[in-house]
C-alpha cells in the first residue's frame, strides 16, 4: 500500500513537466525512502534520475516497495486537472493496477479524485556509480536556463570552459558565433542573492548538445539554483533541487571528436 500526500502538489506538476518531454513512460519505484525513477530518454542520449524523499510528504506510507508503470504523458494531463494551490495525494495498493490521485484545495470544499492506469514497463535499472568530478558549479538556474536558449540560436553544441576564475559558454553556428563568461561570486539573478560558486580540481573543456541542456532546463521551476557537475571525459550532470528534500539529475555524455561537428 502506498500513500503519499504532498501539501504543495504544484512541485509534481513541474517534475512532470521537466520529464515528459524526454521520457514517454517509466517506472516510479516507491520504498520507505520515497518515490524516485530513473531512464534512458526516447533516444537513449541522456540519463534522468529523480528522487523525491519520504520527508517530503505528510504523510509518507509505503509498506512494501512498489513499482508503477507510469505514462508521463498521460500522468502530466492529470496534474493539470489540479490548482496552484491543491493538495495532491497519490495512492495505490499491491493488488490494483490503477494509480489514485486525488486534488484537495486548501479549504477542502473541493476535492477532485481521478485513477491513472499502469502499465507493464519493462526497463534496466542502471547503476550510477559515485563519482568525483573536476569542476562542480552552482549558479542561477534562470542565468543558465537563458544560457543555453541564446546559444542555441547560434548552433547545435555548446563548448564548456571552467577555471578558478569563471565559467564560459561558447557556441559556433552558420550564423555566427558567441560566447558568455560568468566570473566566479558574480550575482547575476535578479535580487543579486545566489552566488555563482564555481569549485576546480582540474580545468575543464567539454562539449554539450544543446538541444539536450534546453531540454533539461525546463526544470528551472523547481529551483532557483542548479548545480553542474563536469569533467573532461565524463557526462555533465545537470542536477536541481526537489522540495529541497530530492532532486532531479540529468547525465550528457560530452561530444568527442567527429560528434562535435
Amino acid at each position: 500500500m502506498l500513500e503519499a500526500r504532498l501539501q504543495d502538489g504544484v512541485v509534481l506538476k513541474k517534475v512532470l513537466d521537466a520529464l515528459k518531454d524526454l521520457i514517454n513512460e517509466a517506472n516510479f519505484d516507491c520504498n520507505e525512502t520515497g518515490l524516485s525513477l530513473q531512464a534512458m530518454d526516447n533516444a537513449h542520449v541522456a540519463l534522468v534520475s529523480l528522487l523525491i524523499k519520504a520527508e517530503s510528504f505528510d504523510p509518507f506510507r509505503c509498506d512494501r516497495s512498489l513499482s508503477l508503470g507510469i505514462s508521463l504523458t498521460s500522468l502530466s494531463k492529470i496534474l493539470k486537472c489540479s490548482g496552484p494551490s491543491d493538495v495532491l495525494t497519490l495512492k495505490a495498493s499491491d493488488q490494483i493496477d490503477t494509480l489514485h490521485i486525488m486534488f484537495e484545495g486548501k479549504d477542502s470544499e473541493r476535492v477532485s479524485e481521478f485513477d491513472l492506469k499502469l502499465m507493464d514497463i519493462d526497463s534496466e535499472h542502471l547503476g550510477i556509480p559515485d563519482t568525483e568530478y573536476d569542476v562542480c558549479v552552482n549558479m542561477c538556474s534562470l542565468e543558465f536556463q537563458r544560457i543555453c536558449r541564446d546559444l542555441s540560436v547560434l548552433g547545435e553544441s555548446v563548448t564548456i570552459e571552467c577555471s578558478k576564475e569563471s565559467i564560459k559558454f561558447s557556441a559556433n553556428g552558420d550564423i555566427g558565433s558567441g560566447a558568455i563568461q560568468i566570473k566566479q561570486g558574480a550575482t547575476i539573478d535578479e535580487k543579486k542573492e545566489l552566488t555563482t560558486t564555481i569549485n576546480v580540481n582540474t580545468p575543464v573543456l567539454a562539449t554539450y548538445s544543446l538541444k539536450y541542456l534546453v531540454n533539461f532546463t525546463k526544470a528551472t521551476g523547481l529551483s532557483d539554483v542548479v548545480n553542474l557537475s563536469i569533467s573532461n571525459e565524463l557526462p555533465i550532470v545537470v542536477e536541481y533541487k526537489v522540495s529541497e528534500l530530492g532532486y532531479i539529475r540529468y547525465f550528457l555524455a560530452p561530444k568527442i571528436g567527429d560528434d562535435e561537428e
